[in-house]
């Protein structure tokens, strides 16, 4: 009988991801992580992780599994809220959902669960695990989950091989309904649970509430940038090279406020970020207006008049070598390498065509079609069919 550690986290997917474990004849323990008890960053009265603790031991009581509470609240504020506020202050936008699983629940957690003997890691993620043999090696896949609304394969992108190895998705055939089903037939105290939103493990926070914790807030100013502007209508010039060309693409616009008019005042350009329409409070223009880029450095924001504004498109992406990452390390480019590809640069984006150019310093992602709201920090994925191969942080 093979040991797994499952990842109880008080929601419907885990749940029902325990049960099918046990069903399949696996010994599966129960491990609730406790990441969150800092009340210098005070996030609303509600205390979702007791909520959540207490539903994941009657979950594993109603299962007979053994279940314990870690607390992992150190690890998570040096590895993410700590990341997180550095990115927000260098005027990124970082994406806690898929460091948590790079950084906690695959490698901290894993450890635990390793350490307790554990054979696999499980998890209620929307995704599904591949193996293939490969020049007589076994190469791990990771594949979109067969629920096309709630795959959850993009916020896997950094696993590695060797976490892979470790790793099993019990529902990542199911879809939610089919989920909530065996959950409500099992009389599981979760099968109508909503599911959480928020913070990944932390629950409900209004992040710009969260980042004013630790990022001051400065009052600065909101320009509009008319998409007259002769820049957005350049030619492109001729490019001696692909790489020159891609260069061109990858560089975004550069605003000063002389080139717009000033139209309102924020709290902190930190707090926004790229395709932002809400939080403004700016009115009467004729179309909302969006962010469009922000300049943390002299703490303005700039903004643009509906969502075709040609300031939120862009073609191409860079992503740095230090940054560049292969689920797939055998199909890693080599330099001048191309590969033709279909890509997300957000959770929930329908795949675009694009593809990927590797150069010295790291790796072009050239879209068929010009992209909204490509965001400095955010995770750019790749995929080959429903298999994910590769990401990177868009520098």
């Amino acid at each position: 009988m093979k040991r797994v550690v499952v990842g109880l986290s008080g929601g419907v997917d885990s749940s029902v991801a325990a049960y099918l474990l046990k069903e399949q004849g696996y010994e599966v323990i129960g491990l609730f992580m406790k990441n969150w008890h800092d009340d210098s960053v005070t996030i609303s009265d509600e205390c979702p992780w007791l909520e959540d603790s207490n539903d994941a031991l009657i979950v594993a009581d109603k299962l007979g599994i053994p279940f314990q509470t870690v607390d992992l609240s150190a690890q998570y504020k040096e590895r993410i809220v700590d990341y997180m506020f550095n990115e927000y202050e260098r005027g990124r936008t970082p994406n806690p959902d898929v460091l948590c699983n790079r950084e906690i629940k695959f490698d901290v957690f894993m450890k635990i669960a390793l350490d307790l003997g554990a054979d696999f890691v499980a998890t209620g993620h929307y995704c599904r695990k591949g193996t293939i043999t490969k020049d007589g090696k076994e190469v791990y896949q990771l594949l979109s989950g067969a629920d096309n609304n709630k795959d959850q394969s993009y916020f896997l992108c950094q696993l590695s091989q060797e976490q892979l190895s470790k790793t099993l998705f019990p529902i990542g055939e199911l879809t939610k309904p089919e989920v909530r089903e065996i959950a409500t037939r099992e009389n599981l105290v979760t099968a109508d649970k909503k599911d959480s939103q928020g913070l990944c493990f932390i629950g409900k926070v209004r992040l710009p509430d969260f980042l004013q914790q630790k990022l001051r807030p400065k009052e600065g100013v909101i320009v509009e940038i008319p998409e007259t502007r002769p820049y957005f209508h350049a030619k492109a010039p001729k490019f001696n090279s692909k790489v020159e060309e891609l260069a061109h693409f990858s560089k975004k616009y550069s605003y000063t406020v002389s080139e717009g008019k000033v139209v309102g005042k924020h709290q902190g350009a930190h707090y926004f970020t790229k395709g932002q329409r809400k939080g403004l409070a700016v009115g009467g223009t004729a179309e909302p207006l969006f962010v469009i880029d922000t300049d943390v450095d002299e703490n303005v924001i700039y903004t643009g008049q509906g969502k075709g504004h040609p300031g939120l498109y862009r073609r191409t992406l860079f992503v740095t070598n230090d940054e560049l990452h292969w689920v797939r390390e055998d199909l890693a480019l080599p330099i001048d390498g191309t590969m033709e590809v279909m890509a997300r640069i957000r959770y929930r984006q329908p795949l675009q065509k694009a593809t990927l150019y590797k150069v010295d310093g790291g790796l072009y992602v050239d879209f068929e079609q010009p992209q909204s709201a490509i965001t400095e920090g955010q995770f750019v994925a790749w995929y080959l069919e429903d298999e994910l191969v590769g990401s990177g942080v868009i520098s």
